[in-house]
């Protein structure tokens, strides 16, 4: 199984045609966003965006996008926000929205909220897809603190997921294996940062690239 990981594109108009472009040459399946998707935008905006990617999608909302992200989400994608599907041998869970910044942005959630919205849809081994990353991990501003939520990481020490996917913090792109867990950030869609991730036989392989 292989897959696009975006996050982080922040666009006021639906050209994606880059992201088409990698989907062909890389030969993936399916392209999971993180959130982000717009720059306080619609969810009509969310729509033409989200359709304009040429593959399965599957999406969550960010801090920056709008509350109805959800009602947004074109009928050729998947709205993961507080949601699980099966996605190949495993089971998908995801959540957008953030946890609380200091620039009251539409989407923040409280951390009890955040935890308890993803125990109700987490299992062990998952692959969890969260806006915002672990408290610690990935999850790095520039001078150095961590803005994480402790919620998503005690989700991840809980759950052991097999591959936990977040995005938020431009800075802190990254892949890191810890504790059986592979956590990527795959760094601003609008920069034209993206991941590849393939999952074969268990074992998770994660490359950050850049058109």
């Amino acid at each position: 199984m292989k897959f696009l990981v975006v996050s982080d594109l922040h666009r006021k108009k639906s050209d994606f045609s880059w992201i088409n472009e990698e989907i062909r040459s890389s030969g993936a399946e399916a392209v999971l966003v993180l959130g982000d998707v717009t720059d306080f935008g619609s969810k009509k905006l969310v729509s033409e965006i989200l359709s304009s990617i040429d593959s399965k999608v599957y999406a969550i909302p960010g801090n920056c996008d709008p509350l109805d992200f959800s009602e947004g989400v074109p009928e050729s994608a998947v709205d993961m926000h507080g949601k699980a599907v099966c996605f190949g041998d495993y089971r998908l869970a995801g959540l957008g929205g953030s946890n609380v910044t200091i620039f009251g942005t539409p989407f923040e959630l409280k951390e009890d909220e955040i935890y308890s919205r993803l125990k109700e849809i987490s299992s062990e081994g998952m692959i969890l897809m969260t806006h915002a990353p672990s408290y610690g991990i990935l999850d790095h501003i520039p001078n150095g603190t961590s803005v994480g939520s402790p919620a998503v990481l005690k989700i991840v020490e809980e759950f052991r997921p097999v591959l936990a996917l977040s995005g938020h913090i431009h800075e802190d792109f990254g892949v890191i294996e810890k504790n059986g867990t592979v956590f990527v950030n795959p760094g601003p869609a609008k920069d034209k940062r993206f991941a590849v991730v393939k999952i074969e036989n268990g074992k998770v392989e994660a490359e950050l690239r850049k058109h």
